[in-house]
């Protein structure tokens, strides 16, 4: 497909894993092969993340690109009402997914995202006060030399896992996280949450030494407050990555989330 690549194990009821910015389908790895003993797991990757051919990602239009691509995969392989897991960005493209085609997603498990990324510079951002910071970050992004990991805070509370991060994110093609980031920063589907049907359980982390567990309560409280059928569940000592900071208990939220 022009947009994403899927890998299958296993066989049983559907669930579509969608990683997140500069992440291949690796950072799955901690329970796709549990999963695979009940389930069908489809991994996905987006082109150009993980030293990949970028094929149709090199120009604007990645996200919808991407969700398009999951509606083709849902309907090629008969996964209508398929438990759906996108973690960061791919917790964004999980949510357009259910807005645009709500029967494609029977379930839907975010892993920290919000409906807008903007929020979190400014409370009181839109797309259009957000724009100018987006555009700068895509140039910074794409001037960056190739094999170059993603600066920043760190993604991980363990220095193994800032380790593998980084190590994922220096595989990704700078063009493509440009671009990704830009349509990341300035997709906002908090009008959209109303009418988004589908139960969605959704995973923040907290930690003592980063973002307190009441900040963070807040911000994604109120972030998902009119989704309808929204769980919220926090993940304490965990930063960006809560499935390499506290594999246990994501691994137990996750299998809690598939038997609902």
């Amino acid at each position: 497909m022009d947009h994403i690549s899927v890998t299958a194990i296993g066989r049983g009821s559907p669930v579509i894993l969608i990683p997140g910015l500069a992440s291949p389908r690796a950072v799955w790895d901690g329970v796709a092969d549990d999963l695979a003993r009940t389930h069908r797991v489809y991994r996905v990757q987006v082109n150009g993340f993980d030293g990949d051919d970028p094929r149709g990602n090199l120009k604007p239009g990645i996200l919808d690109g991407v969700v398009a691509d999951l509606h083709t995969l849902v309907a090629r392989d008969k996964l209508t009402g398929a438990a759906v897991v996108g973690h960061s960005m791919g917790g964004l493209v999980g949510l357009m997914l259910a807005d645009r085609h709500p029967a494609d997603v029977g379930r839907l498990m975010i892993v920290d995202a919000l409906p807008f990324i903007g929020t979190l510079f400014d409370p009181a951002a839109t797309v259009a006060t957000g724009e100018p910071r987006a555009a700068m970050m895509r140039t910074m992004m794409r001037a960056a030399k190739p094999g170059a990991a993603m600066a920043g805070p760190p993604m991980s509370i363990t220095p193994a896992g800032q380790a593998q991060v980084a190590a994922w994110s220096a595989r990704a093609d700078p063009r493509v996280v440009a671009q990704a980031l830009y349509e990341d920063l300035t997709t906002d589907l908090r009008p959209k949450l109303t009418g988004i049907r589908t139960p969605i359980t959704m995973l923040y982390p907290w930690s003592a030494s980063a973002v307190p567990q009441a900040t963070a309560a807040a911000l994604y409280g109120t972030a998902y407050a009119s989704a309808p059928n929204a769980t919220l569940l926090p993940v304490a000592d965990s930063y960006h990555f809560i499935m390499l900071d506290q594999p246990a208990r994501f691994a137990a939220a996750l299998e809690d989330f598939l038997k609902r």
